[in-house]
């Protein structure tokens, strides 16, 4: 199951050279994974009133080509792997079909006090 989520680069994105800065393409992809973990069904307020939240625990990073002001950007999201412990997802970030940023991203579940705890078992059938 590949999860699309489209934006638009804005001026506050870009860095003096007028391309996306680095760091932004995390924000892209964060945006990218609360939307498809909404689309899964999954109330992530309800889940942290119940004191259970999801935690980014490892990104692997390559940028590849540049994107620029205005550009209208396509993140996919793709689960890799799910054990009890952790999601691993792909993300793939694409201006017209061209790959210019992939990540491979470990999400973990944390307690209201910051320890790991298992997936609850709904969140690891929906993520198949």
């Amino acid at each position: 199951m590949v999860h699309r989520f489209e934006l638009r680069v804005y001026y506050e994105d870009t860095d003096l050279a007028g391309i996306v800065y680095y760091a932004n393409y995390l924000k892209f992809i964060e945006r990218a994974r609360s939307e498809w973990v909404r689309g899964l069904g999954i109330d992530q307020v309800r889940m942290k009133a119940e004191g259970l939240v999801f935690a980014v625990r490892r990104v692997e990073a390559d940028y590849l080509s540049p994107a620029r002001f205005d550009d209208v950007l396509e993140v996919e999201t793709a689960p890799e792997a799910v054990t009890a412990a952790r999601i691993v997802l792909s993300q793939v970030v694409k201006r017209a079909g061209e790959v210019l940023f992939e990540a491979r991203v470990t999400l973990v579940a944390l307690s209201d006090t910051g320890h790991p705890v298992r997936l609850p078992a709904n969140i690891r059938r929906l993520s198949h």
